[in-house]
């Protein structure tokens, strides 16, 4: 492993309603691939301000998280960096009709477990199912275990 590995600090939401998970369809290198509605951490943000707009940004979905899921590092093979996600439990508030998706995002939609078992080879990352396993499971933590100790914060 190189010295300068850094690894990508990314965000994600586990969002479930009747049963069914918000999902986004996006389009990797020309492949149709299948996530949770999940990106990059931005300088000047919470971890869950991020979580809530990238959330919105991908799947038009306004969400409150409401627990802390878990950790989930993952190295892809090709690629020379890893990523550590950071997953919250979130519910859906509402969703904002014509709202235009990030770039790549193709559409969201509402998956159960079964459809996402039957998709496993779509998933971006095997963090996909391992969160919406652990969310089923019953995993919650408190959101106050994680602490941010700057006084800088992106208004929401």
């Amino acid at each position: 492993m190189s010295a300068d590995w850094t690894p990508h600090v990314v965000v994600a939401c586990v969002v479930e309603r009747d049963g069914r998970f918000l999902t986004v369809e996006e389009r990797i290198n020309g492949a149709s691939m299948l996530n949770q509605p999940a990106g990059h951490w931005e300088h000047g943000e919470t971890l869950i301000d991020g979580a809530i707009r990238e959330t919105l940004e991908e799947t038009g979905w306004d969400v409150q998280p409401t627990h802390f899921l878990g950790l989930y590092h993952y190295d892809p093979q090709g690629l020379e960096y890893g990523f550590l996600r950071v997953a919250f439990v979130a519910e859906a508030l509402r969703e904002r009709p014509g709202h235009v998706l990030d770039r790549g995002i193709e559409r969201a939609l509402w998956m159960s477990r079964d459809e996402l078992v039957a998709t496993r080879e779509r998933h971006r990352s095997p963090m996909v199912l391992r969160c919406v396993d652990d969310y089923l499971a019953g995993r919650r933590l408190p959101l106050d275990l994680i602490a941010h100790l700057n006084e800088t914060r992106v208004a929401r």
